[in-house]
């Protein structure tokens, strides 16, 4: 049996209301980002549904929740242009925001999973866009 990279879910650590404010608060970076808000407002047709769907993945990643259904790769994979830069400058926005949160644990558990999904989803990117390429990684310091 492999071992999760991720900390386990608590729901004794986060509140729905962190979660909910965290989405919020990202987001509201993002979309204002001179790199990524073009592609948040070109790619996201209902912002209220994805709150929703982004409420309801990071609940089930931080608090062991069970209400994200989805698949988040091929979304992605089908956006143009995107760049080592992007996910990394998203990262960023990402952590800056959890920082701010003051939830010490939150922001651990939550980058930890922010910096596999932004590898993973990059990898995957790379792989499809450019198969005869060896994936480059994320600079994630």
């Amino acid at each position: 049996m492999s071992q999760s990279p991720f900390p386990i879910p608590s729901p004794d650590l986060y509140t729905e209301e962190e979660i909910s404010k965290l989405v919020h608060e990202f987001y509201d970076k993002a979309r204002k980002d001179p790199s990524l808000g073009p592609i948040f407002e070109e790619h996201v047709i209902d912002w209220d549904a994805h709150f929703v769907q982004m409420i309801n993945f990071w609940s089930a990643q931080l608090r062991g929740t069970s209400r994200f259904r989805g698949a988040p790769m091929p979304k992605h994979i089908a956006l143009p242009e995107l760049s080592a830069k992007l996910f990394e400058r998203w990262l960023a926005l990402f952590k800056q925001t959890t920082h701010e949160l003051g939830n010490t644990a939150l922001e651990h558990h939550a980058n930890t999973i922010a910096t596999f999904i932004a590898n993973r989803l990059w990898q995957g990117y790379q792989m499809s866009h450019y198969p005869d390429r060896e994936p480059a990684a994320l600079h994630t310091g």
